[in-house]
């Protein structure tokens, strides 16, 4: 694995964390948005071993759909929630009459892990 792609895999798993320390908090319009950079950075991971880099969220999005949805490589669903996570987000840091639960927030972690372990576990079978 090269070192650019574990450095994203190793902040995503400390993005994880906070967005975790946040849900206890009972911060659930930041956990969201953790959540998010957590299946973010991950992808940019996928995407670095690939030497592909974007600096815009919707050409990370774009390219990491075409390279791993698309192709089967992963999941597609991991696209799609990294769609709605990033929705997530931007309600959460640009509306001010938005609440999240701590229901919707848990599966949003929840769905994060799943995402950054199946991103690792490509790295680890060698598949890239």
């Amino acid at each position: 694995m090269k070192d650019e792609a574990r450095k994203f895999l190793e902040k995503a798993a400390r993005t994880l964390r906070a967005a975790e320390s946040l849900l206890r908090e009972r911060d659930y319009e930041s956990a969201a948005g953790r959540c998010y950079y957590a299946m973010l950075h991950a992808a940019q991971a996928l995407l670095r071993e690939r030497d592909l880099r974007y600096r815009k969220h919707a050409s990370v999005h774009a390219a990491y759909g075409e390279a791993f949805a698309k192709t089967g490589l992963l999941d597609p669903k991991y696209h799609r929630w990294l769609l709605d996570a990033f929705a997530d987000r931007l309600r959460g840091d640009y509306d001010v009459d938005v609440s999240f639960d701590k229901e919707s927030v848990t599966k949003r972690i929840d769905q994060a892990r799943e995402f950054l372990d199946a991103a690792q576990r490509f790295f680890d079978v060698g598949a890239s």
